[in-house]
Formats: C-alpha cells, structure tokens, sequence
C-alpha cells in the first residue's frame, strides 16, 4: 500500500458498475484513489463492490444512482461527492449506451438518450467538477470516447455523433485549462468483451449457427486488425497514466487503444 500515486484523491467514475467503468475504477483505486461508484444495477451486489474494493485497496468507497440522462440527478451526485469527499479530483466520464439503425429509421427517443447520456453528462459532471479542480490547482478528466470518435460505423449515427463530440468538449477543457494543473484528454477503446459487446458475440453465434470463438473472432477481424479484445484492465492502466505526473502536458488528447482500428 506504500507509494500509491493517487493516495488522498478521489475519483467519480461514471458507469463503472461493469466493465470499462469498473476497470478503470479498480485500476485508480490499486493506486489509493477514494472511488465513488456510479451506474445501475442489484443494489446487493453494488454494495458488496464498494465493500470488496475499499477492502481490497484501502481507499474509501460510495455510490451513486444517479441517472446520467438527467441533469438534475447528476447536479445531485456532484453535491454528494463534495460532502463526502470534499470534491472529485478525478472524472472519468465513462457511461454510455447504444442503439443501432439507419439514419432515416432511428428513433427520435433513442437519438436524445444516446446523446444525453454519452456527451451531455459528460458536459454537466465537467462543468459542476471543474471550480474544486481550479480551487486546488489539480484535476483529471478522462472522457471515455471510442474508436467511433475518430471513425465512423454505418447504423451508429447517434453513437459517432456523441463520441465525436465528446471529443471536441475534450480539447475545449483542455484549452481552456491549460495554464493550470488540470488536464483532460480522451480515451478511445476499440472493443472490448464487456456485457453489451457480449450480446453482440451471443447474437452472431446464434444467427450464424458459430462457436463463440468463432463469433468472437469474426466481429474482432471486421474491424480490429489485432484479432483481440482491449481489456478494462489495459484501459485502466492507460487512466493511471492519464493521473500521472507523467502525463501532465498530454492535454486535449484522443488516445486510441483499438487494436489498430484507425490506422487502416
């Protein structure tokens, strides 16, 4: 427990309930950093995560359901996080959901959620985090994009807009706090095996008659020249670095860890 390089701090990570969310928020955490949970799920089990991890690591650990679709839920959960932590010194702006269709078919409903949900809570939860960060001179954002920030997917146009935009608010926070110890930058993960990709994998195999490696590795090779699945551990390591002080001038960065996804 000696030497941890985020000891004292405390980190909001958003959606970490599962997968990206909750490796990135166990990677921060092995580094001392407090946690504050968000993202649905059996209240037990939530209960029992918090319980394991502030165990597990030594830090101190909370939660919040609030719903990242509304401002107001998350205008609360910001205020929590003030009372119980004394602020957020790390945002990782991290939940997303997803809906598949063609531009013409794409229900309107669907469209404001993904948008509400994958870019303007990333702007609500940046702007209510950002007074402490300049009070104390230090902080960390790390909006959690996709390889769909920097490229496009036929039947995603929610998605790619969203992520594309998550990356323009980015750079705009990192410029505009650039004379300061606060950084932002982006991540931008390929796929990766969490449940919603899971689906994916189990309808493929189902659809075509395939193994689940066999799945697995048809959905990996249409777009990800490695052939394998980025980790929430990998992208967890990716964040500690982020919050290092070796990242101190990475600023308003887009950081694809996607198998080689863009460079085709």
């Amino acid at each position: 427990m000696q030497n941890r390089s985020l000891s004292g701090k405390t980190a909001l990570v958003t959606g970490s309930t599962s997968g990206i969310g909750l490796g990135i928020a166990q990677a921060l955490a092995a580094q001392g950093a407090h946690i504050l949970f968000n993202g649905f799920g059996d209240a037990a089990a939530i209960d029992q995560l918090q319980k394991d991890t502030a165990q597990q690591y030594g830090v101190r650990t909370g939660y919040s359901g609030a719903d990242m679709s509304k401002p107001a839920e998350i205008a609360q959960m910001m205020s929590e996080a003030t009372e119980q932590f004394g602020g957020v010194d790390i945002l990782i702006n991290n939940a997303g959901i997803q809906h598949v269709a063609k531009v013409e078919d794409f229900p309107i409903e669907r469209w404001d959620a993904v948008i509400a949900i994958n870019l303007s809570s990333a702007f609500h939860t940046t702007r209510l985090a950002l007074p402490i960060m300049q009070k104390n001179n230090w902080g960390r954002i790390i909006n959690i994009a996709s390889v769909h920030g920097l490229v496009g997917s036929s039947g995603k146009s929610a998605y790619v807009a969203a992520k594309h935009g998550l990356i323009g608010l980015t750079k705009v926070t990192a410029l505009e706090n650039a004379q300061t110890g606060i950084t932002c930058n982006a991540i931008c993960p390929g796929w990766v095996l969490t449940p919603l990709v899971q689906k994916q994998v189990d309808a493929r195999a189902h659809d075509k008659s395939l193994t689940q490696e066999a799945a697995k590795r048809e959905l990996l090779m249409e777009k990800q020249p490695s052939g394998e699945f980025v980790t929430p551990e990998q992208l967890g390591e990716l964040a500690v670095f982020l919050c290092s002080p070796a990242a101190s001038q990475v600023r308003g960065a887009a950081w694809n860890m996607d198998g080689g996804w863009a460079a085709q």
